[in-house]
């Protein structure tokens, strides 16, 4: 058993003293070591290429959340001038009836402006000391033109027609279409001295300007 032990260790003794074994090691060394070295490279060029790749997609995903920004800020611009156009439409076109409403009769009006002025002539022209009750007929035809005329006057109340009588007041040219202008006593330079035909307003607005003549100085 003993000399079987001592075979044993002089046979391990001469394979570790083998040159074959000896040359294998360094080699079996510097394989390792590349196999090592060889490794630590390759996966830094891969994280590098991983990491070149993350950074052109974030730069093509910011491209693109620029330009579709850049959509959206267009298109909301374009979607408020739209509204601001259809408002101002709505707008315009509110006014445009409401104009509509209130100054749809004004060709009307006019016609009806020639009847009221030769009911007021009429009225004028009569003598008033022959109104009388010695004189009925006459009477009875003042009468009834005179409520004729305030009947008319009435009505253009009724519709927004007032009437422009603007003597002794500041000539306006919106309100008042000078005839002539005369030096007249009593009167300060610039007001109405005499009204030669009256004025009508619709609503305001003036639908036929009254004759007048103004003062100036002397």
């Amino acid at each position: 058993m003993a000399s079987w032990c001592v075979r044993a260790v002089r046979q391990s003794c001469s394979l570790l003293a083998s040159p074959t074994v000896i040359r294998a090691s360094p080699r079996l060394l510097c394989t390792a070591t590349q196999q090592k070295s060889g490794a630590g490279p390759s996966e830094e060029e891969a994280a590098a290429a991983e990491k070149s790749d993350q950074s052109a997609a974030d730069k093509a995903l910011n491209e693109e959340k620029t330009q579709l920004e850049g959509q959206l800020k267009d298109m909301t611009e374009k979607y408020k001038r739209a509204l601001a156009d259809t408002e101002n439409l709505r707008t315009r076109t509110q006014k445009m009836i409401e104009d509509a409403k209130l100054y749809g009769i004004q060709g009307f009006c006019k016609d009806l402006l020639e009847v009221a002025d030769i009911l007021e002539k009429a009225t004028e022209s009569v003598p008033k000391a022959e109104v009388t009750s010695q004189n009925p007929h006459l009477k009875n035809l003042y009468d009834g033109l005179v409520m004729t005329e305030v009947q008319i006057q009435k009505v253009f109340a009724k519709h927004g027609l007032s009437r422009l009588n603007p003597d002794g007041q500041k000539f306006d040219p919106y309100e008042h279409e000078a005839l002539f202008h005369a030096p007249v006593e009593g009167k300060e330079p610039g007001t109405v001295a005499v009204v030669t035909k009256v004025g009508y307003k619709l609503h305001g607005r003036t639908l036929r300007p009254a004759l007048v003549g103004v003062a100036k100085a002397p």
